[in-house]
C-alpha cells in the first residue's frame, strides 16, 4: 500500500506538470460543453423531448474525458516508460507490474472523475440540468466505463514495446470510439449498418448506460445487464493480460 501510494503521488505530480491530460481530460470537454451550450441552450433535444440537448449530452461529455486517459494518455505513458528504461528501474523496486498499472489506472480515473464533477457543475449552474434518472445507476454506469476503458490501455501500454507502436495502437482504438460511440456524433444518427458494428465498441455500451441512466430512459435490470455484463467481461479480461504478459523492457 505504501508502495502505491508513494507511486501514485509522483505520477500524478508528473502527469499535472505535463498539462497534456489537463487540456485533453479536464479542458476540452469543457470547452465543447460551453460551445453546445450557447449554441443549443436549454432547448430541447428533440421535439416532444423532456430533457435538453445538454442534458442528452452530459454522458457524452464525460466519454470525451474517459476516452482521452483511458486510450491515449494511459497506454503512452508506460510504453514511453519502457522505451526509457524507466521501468527497468522500477523492476528491482517493490513495485509490481500491477501496482504500476494501477496506479496509471487511479490517476486516469481521477482525471475522468474531476471532469465529470466539472461538467455537472457547469451544466447545473448554466443551463438548469438536473438527474432526471437514477444518480446511483449513473455513477455504476460511469465507474463500469471508466474501468473497461482504462483496462484496455492497461492492457496496450503493458504490451507495446515502445511509444510508437503504443501511439499506433492507441489511434486505432482512440479515434473509431471517439467517433463512433456516440462521444461526438450522437449514435441514433447514424445508419444501421454502422450502429451494427459500433454497438459492439465497449466505449458504446457505456455511452448507451450512462446515458440511459442520467435521462431515466429505458432504466430496468433486464435492459442494463447485458451492458454492464460486457463492461465486466472486458475490464477483467484486458486488466488479466495487461498484468500477465507486462513487459518491464
Amino acid at each position: 500500500m505504501k508502495a502505491f501510494a508513494t507511486l501514485f503521488r509522483n505520477e500524478l505530480k508528473l502527469s499535472v506538470r505535463n498539462m497534456n491530460m489537463v487540456i485533453f481530460a479536464i479542458i476540452l470537454p469543457l470547452a465543447v460543453l460551453v460551445i453546445q451550450g450557447f449554441v443549443y441552450g436549454t432547448a430541447a433535444a428533440f421535439e416532444g423531448a423532456s430533457f435538453s440537448f445538454i442534458e442528452q449530452s452530459f454522458g457524452a461529455l464525460c466519454t470525451i474525458s474517459i476516452c482521452a486517459g483511458g486510450l491515449m494518455g494511459l497506454p503512452l505513458v508506460v510504453s514511453d516508460y519502457r522505451e526509457r528504461k524507466i521501468l527497468k528501474r522500477f523492476k528491482v523496486t517493490p513495485a509490481t507490474p500491477s501496482i504500476i498499472l494501477f496506479v496509471e489506472l487511479a490517476i486516469y480515473g481521477l482525471y475522468a472523475l474531476v471532469s465529470a464533477v466539472t461538467i455537472f457543475a457547469v451544466v447545473s449552474a448554466f443551463w438548469g440540468a438536473r438527474f432526471q434518472g437514477s444518480l446511483p445507476l449513473f455513477l455504476l454506469s460511469w465507474l463500469l466505463t471508466v474501468t473497461s476503458t482504462l483496462s484496455i490501455g492497461m492492457m496496450v501500454g503493458g504490451l507495446a514495446k515502445n511509444a510508437k507502436r503504443a501511439s499506433v495502437w492507441a489511434c486505432v482504438l482512440y479515434f473509431p470510439m471517439l467517433i463512433f460511440s456516440g462521444a461526438t456524433l450522437p449514435f441514433e444518427v447514424m445508419p444501421e449498418q454502422v450502429q451494427g458494428v459500433v454497438r459492439f465498441f465497449p466505449l458504446t455500451q457505456g455511452m448507451q448506460l450512462m446515458k440511459s441512466s442520467f435521462l431515466g430512459v429505458g432504466i430496468g435490470v433486464e435492459s442494463l445487464l447485458p451492458q454492464m455484463i460486457v463492461l465486466v467481461l472486458v475490464t477483467a479480461a484486458c486488466s488479466l493480460i495487461a498484468v500477465r504478459f507486462f513487459k518491464w523492457e
